[in-house]
C-alpha cells in the first residue's frame, strides 16, 4: 500500500501542511521538526506523487540525469537507454553533467532550487553522493546508476564489475598469458577498484603472481591506454597481455602495441571493458567485458518512474551481470 502525505504527518506528529512545507523546502519549519519529518519520510520510504508535485510546484512530467561527462562513451549508451524508457512514459529529461566543475553544480543546483524535475538520476556517484543524499532527504525520488550496491539508503542499478574482471582473467589465463599489463580508469572509482579486484584474485587463485608494477592508473582515454604500454616498454618490462579497464584504453593499448611492433594477438592478448560500438571497429576487434549499458539506463529510469508512482523501491538493487565478448584482439584458445 502506498504511503500517504497522511501517513508521515501522523508518524511526525504533525500537520500534512508542515510535511508539505518541508517537501518543499519552504524553510518555515524548524530544524528539529523537519529533521523528524526527513527521518519519518526515510523510514517510511514515502515519495511524493509526481502529478501532487508537479501540480503544487508548477512542473510535472520532468525527470533529470546527473552524470560526470559525456566524453566516455558507456556514459553516452547508459543515457541512450534511460531516454528511451523515459520518452516512452510520456516524460521529458534534463541532462547535467560535471564537465565544467563548480560552473556545472552550480547550474545544476540552480535547477534544483526551481524545481525543475520530479527525480534524478546520478551517473557514477562516487563524487557526488552526498549532493544526492540531501537531496533524497528532501523528498526527492534518487536513483543511483553503478553504485556498486554500497549505499542501501537509496534505490540503485548496478553491473557486475569484480565478476568482469575475473572473465577477463580467465581469459587471458585460458590462452596461456602470464604476465599482463592492467590500465585502470581513476582509482576513485569503485567499479574501477572492484574491476582490479576481480582480476587480480583470479590470477592469485591460478597461480600467477601479480606485480603492481604493472598496474597503472589511466583516465578512460585512448591516450592513457597507449601512454601505459608504451611507459612499460620504456622501463625494460616486457608483456604478453593488456586488460584495460574501458574500451577506449583498450583502443590506445592496440596503437601502441602496433607502433612499438608487437602483434595482436600473436605477441599480446589485448581485453577492454564496456563493448562500446568502437571495440568492434578496432584493428583487430577487441575482445571485451560487456556491461549492459543501455539496460543499465533504461533499468534505473524504470525504477524512477515506479517510485514516482508510489511503489516502494525493491529490497535489494538492481544488478545487472558484464560478460565476456571475444573478438580477434585475444580469440578463443585453440582446444
Amino acid at each position: 500500500m502506498r504511503v500517504t502525505i497522511a501517513d508521515v504527518a501522523r508518524a511526525a506528529g504533525v500537520s500534512k501542511s508542515t510535511v508539505s512545507r518541508v517537501l518543499n523546502s519552504k524553510g518555515e519549519v524548524d530544524a528539529r521538526t523537519a529533521r523528524r519529518v526527513r527521518h519519518v519520510i526515510d523510514r517510511l520510504g514515502y515519495v511524493p506523487s509526481s502529478r501532487a508535485v508537479g501540480l503544487a510546484r508548477g512542473r510535472g512530467r520532468t525527470l533529470a540525469v546527473l552524470t560526470p561527462s559525456l566524453s566516455w562513451p558507456w556514459a553516452a549508451e547508459v543515457l541512450q537507454g534511460a531516454v528511451d524508457a523515459v520518452e516512452a512514459a510520456g516524460y521529458g529529461l534534463l541532462l547535467f553533467t560535471r564537465g565544467r566543475g563548480r560552473e556545472s553544480m552550480a547550474r545544476f543546483a540552480g535547477q534544483v532550487s526551481a524545481s525543475a524535475f520530479d527525480g534524478l538520476l546520478v551517473v557514477e556517484p562516487e563524487w557526488q553522493i552526498e549532493a544526492a543524499a540531501t537531496l533524497h532527504r528532501t523528498g526527492l525520488p534518487v536513483v543511483l546508476v553503478d553504485d556498486r550496491a554500497r549505499h542501501p539508503s537509496f534505490p540503485c542499478v548496478a553491473t557486475t564489475n569484480a565478476l568482469g574482471g575475473e572473465l577477463a582473467a580467465r581469459h587471458l589465463l585460458a590462452l596461456g598469458r602470464r604476465a599482463p599489463l592492467v590500465v585502470t580508469g581513476p582509482q576513485r572509482f569503485g567499479s574501477v577498484r572492484d574491476r582490479l579486484d576481480g582480476f587480480v584474485r583470479t590470477l592469485e587463485a591460478h597461480g600467477v603472481e601479480h606485480d603492481p608494477r604493472r598496474t597503472v592508473e589511466g583516465d578512460f582515454t585512448v591516450r592513457s591506454g597507449a601512454e601505459a604500454v608504451e611507459k612499460l616498454l620504456a622501463d625494460g618490462q616486457d608483456l604478453d597481455a593488456v586488460f584495460a579497464h574501458n574500451d577506449l584504453g583498450a583502443a590506445g593499448a592496440l596503437q601502441a602495441l602496433r607502433a612499438a611492433g608487437r602483434r595482436v594477438p600473436e605477441d599480446v592478448a589485448v581485453v577492454g571493458f564496456d563493448d562500446v560500438p568502437l571495440a568492434a571497429c578496432t584493428d583487430p576487434p577487441l575482445t571485451t567485458v560487456r556491461q549492459p549499458l543501455r539496460e543499465l539506463g533504461a533499468a534505473a529510469a524504470d525504477l524512477l518512474l515506479s517510485r514516482l508512482d508510489g511503489k516502494p523501491p525493491p529490497a535489494e538493487p538492481v544488478v545487472l551481470p558484464t560478460e565476456l565478448v571475444v573478438r580477434d584482439s585475444a580469440p578463443a584458445p585453440v582446444p
